[in-house]
């Protein structure tokens, strides 16, 4: 365990997390989605896993310590229902409060069609698996920048 480092957050995440740089993304898949054969195709190249929690709590850890890119552009994306693109359902709902309560606004989830997000997570920096057993509980995020701190100059 580490000092406010939310335990949902093992040291493979976190070094994928902390890997990553502006622009690289990465997919955050359910139960259901093919997270192991797309994994294996990306940037890193084998799948992590955030087994036995909700997509939501999965946000909720990640954004802890991922910023977003959401100043520029929509940052999350989320997986379209079929035949109903615009619908959300209430796993979406509750990632896109996640996603607000971290960034202290809104930051409305982008549709993704669900073949064109399968091609976007083969070419993520990372696939990471929850145990979200709700269809559609698959997300993409944008890596942002962090601005430099003064204090920690040497």
């Amino acid at each position: 365990m580490l000092k406010t480092i939310d335990p949902a957050l093992n040291a493979d995440i976190l070094h994928a997390l902390r890997s990553m740089g502006h622009g690289d993304r990465l997919a955050l898949v359910d139960t259901n989605f093919p997270a192991d054969s797309i994994a294996r195709r990306t940037v890193r190249g084998s799948l992590l896993r955030m087994d036995n929690i909700s997509a939501p709590r999965a946000i909720r850890a990640i954004l802890s310590v991922f910023p977003l890119d959401t100043p520029l552009q929509p940052s999350v994306g989320r997986m379209e229902v079929m035949g109903a693109p615009d619908e959300m359902p209430a796993v979406q709902r509750e990632v896109q409060a996640e996603v607000d309560r971290a960034e202290g606004a809104s930051a409305p989830l982008y549709g993704i069609e669900r073949f064109a997000f399968y091609d976007r997570a083969a070419t993520a920096y990372c696939v990471i698996a929850t145990g979200e057993t709700r269809f559609y509980g698959c997300f993409m995020l944008t890596k942002g920048v962090v601005a430099p701190d003064a204090s920690w100059s040497a």
